[in-house]
């Protein structure tokens, strides 16, 4: 009896260490795991911004969670600062020559309002781009203002720079609404809102951009300085003086 008892007791206890070297060995999977995850997606998000990353449709979906973490829990308003500032003190040192004519571009989506509430239903970009679904989005014009750009807007007029905002959306179906979703969320008084007409269905947003920037050229402005969350805001002739890049993991708009 006293054997079998001391083979009852062996084998217990073989059994919690089995377990515990279960337990022990899931933890250590999954930390690396998620560290490598993490890691990844930091390193995805830099290349992405970098404009390394070419073409891009979808957010990867082991980045659902590192993007929503970047977007929503302080991160990304931090980056949005670090960049208002450099643009303010490149705007304070800008000579303006007070004919009317000195002008800073800015884009409308996910730099002068957003769609982060969209998108966090299309989990964050792993999702792919549905046209038709953003279209009715847009429509309700639910977008709220991005207050450093808020902030920039403001500053720029009181200088008296001649805000120029100009987006792709379609001027047809969503002239008014996205008229009405900037006034409403505090964008008043810029020169002109300039939309995609008939005219440029089709082409790419860094030709149509391009096109238009260099259209203002011609009319006299002065492009100072060009604001926008795609690298395609930015690309092409006439772009200003600098460009700044705001930050967008969610998706790519060539």
């Amino acid at each position: 009896m006293a054997q079998r008892a001391k083979e009852l007791l062996v084998l217990f206890f073989l059994a919690v260490l089995s377990k515990a070297m279960s337990i022990r060995q899931h933890q250590s999977t999954n930390e690396p795991t998620n560290s490598i995850n993490g890691s990844f997606c930091l390193s995805w998000r830099m290349a992405v911004e970098a404009n390394n990353v070419l073409p891009w449709r979808t957010l990867p979906i082991q980045c659902l969670q590192y993007v929503e973490e970047y977007m929503i829990h302080g991160q990304y308003e931090q980056d949005l600062e670090l960049i208002m500032e450099q643009i303010l003190s490149f705007v304070n040192g800008i000579p303006l020559a007070g004919d009317g004519m000195d002008a800073w571009i800015l884009d409308v989506d996910d730099t002068c309002i957003s769609n982060i509430y969209y998108y966090k239903g299309k989990k964050y970009g792993c999702d792919p781009y549905d046209p038709a679904a953003f279209r009715a989005w847009a429509m309700k014009g639910w977008c709220t203002a991005i207050p450093p750009v808020l902030r920039l807007f403001n500053k720029l007029r009181d200088k008296g720079f001649k805000v120029i905002v100009l987006t792709g959306r379609d001027e047809e179906t969503l002239g008014q609404v996205t008229n009405d979703n900037l006034h409403n969320q505090g964008f008043i008084g810029y020169e002109r809102l300039i939309m995609r007409t008939a005219a440029y269905k089709g082409q790419s947003a860094v030709k149509y951009k391009s096109d238009i920037r260099k259209q203002l050229q011609d009319e006299g402005y002065r492009i100072w300085g060009n604001v926008g969350d795609q690298w395609s805001d930015l690309q092409g002739n006439s772009s200003g003086n600098r460009t700044f890049k705001l930050p967008n993991p969610m998706y790519f708009v060539p």
